[in-house]
Order: structure tokens, then sequence, then C-alpha cells
């Protein structure tokens, strides 16, 4: 069983950057993919971005070139780092892992907002 703890949300202006952290712990297969989810009020939960352990990348049109997806293996952590937000950006962001099953994290709250 995989634990992920997030960190990293708030409140950003438009065009503003911003950096979340997931990190995993228990027991994880060597391959496996990390990344993220979001969810917006009313909308279903939409799929971000995700990197292998290999280090290949993913992402959503919607956030590509805006958002990069980085991982480090020996913390067994994965980071979005956002910028250029946009109001449409607002979401509950959830992380996730594939090692055998999907867990996923408790999810951090990203508000963009002048």
């Amino acid at each position: 069983q995989v634990q992920l703890v997030e960190s990293g949300g708030g409140l950003v202006q438009p065009g503003g950057s911003l950096r979340l952290s997931c990190a995993a712990s228990g027991t994880i297969v060597s391959f496996n993919v990390m990344g993220w989810y979001r969810q917006a009020p009313g909308k279903e939960r939409e799929w971000v971005g995700h990197i292998s352990s290999g280090g290949t990348t993913n992402y959503a049109d919607s956030v590509k070139g805006r958002f990069t997806i980085s991982r480090d293996n020996v913390k067994m952590a994965v980071y979005l780092q956002m910028s250029s937000l946009k109001p449409e950006d607002t979401a509950v962001y959830y992380c996730f892992i594939d090692s055998n099953v999907r867990s996923w994290g408790q999810g951090t709250q990203v508000t963009i907002s002048s």
C-alpha cells in the first residue's frame, strides 16, 4: 500500500507561479508512474500530466508549456511547477502513483484570483 502526502497549494494571482509537492511512501515498484489530476468545482477530475520513473513526461494540452512535472526517485516525490497561471487553473490538485495499483493523494487547493 502506498501513501501520498501533498503540499504547496494556495492563492495566487493570475500570471503567477506555484509549486506543488507530493511525497510517496510504502511499497513501490521500481517502474512506476507519478502524476497529477485536478478537479474544478462542478467538473470531473481532469488529467494534468505524469512522469515515468525513467523521466518521460506527458501533459494535457491545457497546461502544456506552462506546467512542468519533475520527480526525485530517491525521495520518491513528484513535483508540479505551475507558471502563467490562469483563473481556469483553479481546482483541487491530486497527485497519484501507479505502482501495481493506483494510489491518490488527499488533494490540495489551488486558487487563481486577483
